[in-house]
């Protein structure tokens, strides 16, 4: 049983395994990416719906403007490199800018921008919302959400197995955590 478990876990893993695009760093992403943006989607309208957007002219304006041109060149890119183009399959881009003396920005999975209005006098200008928007969309176009939230998955697993092991077999269990940490501790040393 324990030997088709980890088998198991292997397949599912190297399934799970990707290559973000232009880097090629390899990452394990375990959430399907349509159903990543759905989330992100409903996710990005509460938080627009309990946070005040800005109705600063000139920031929407910089965002606007930066995240239309910003997102344009990705779509370009992405549909002219055909092996990237579906990694933006069903982006619906939004740019927003909240009111928040964060000096924050970030770009949900989808392409659902948000600045905090603390950022933006950072920025300056529309130069400089670009350098922080190109920032943020980079992250969503290498996955990086789906990423953590696997990381994150692949903790609570962990954790299951740990407490359903202690459950079943505690003593053993113990054991080999305090084998493990012992083994830790000289590493760590």
């Amino acid at each position: 049983m324990k030997t088709k478990l980890i088998t198991l876990a292997l397949v599912f893993a190297f399934l799970a395994c990707s290559k973000v695009p232009m880097t090629g760093r390899k990452q394990v992403k375990m959430v399907p990416e349509g159903e990543l943006q759905a989330m992100s989607y409903r996710n990005y309208a509460q938080f627009l719906s309990e946070n005040r957007i800005s109705n600063n002219s000139r920031y929407n304006a910089m965002v606007k403007n930066s995240g239309a041109k910003i997102s344009a060149a990705v779509i370009r890119y992405m549909n002219a490199n055909k092996k990237y183009a579906k990694k933006i399959k069903g982006y619906n881009w939004a740019f927003n800018v909240v009111e928040s003396e964060q000096l924050n920005a970030w770009c949900m999975p989808g392409g659902k921008v948000v600045f905090y209005t603390g950022i933006m006098p950072i920025c300056q200008d529309e130069a400089g919302v670009a350098v922080v928007m190109g920032h943020e969309i980079a992250h969503a176009i290498a996955s990086h959400g789906n990423e953590r939230m696997s990381q994150g998955l692949t903790l609570q697993g962990m954790g299951i197995g740990l407490s359903v092991a202690l459950q079943n077999k505690p003593q053993e269990t113990q054991n080999l955590f305090l084998r493990s940490f012992g083994i830790g501790t000289q590493v760590g040393a």
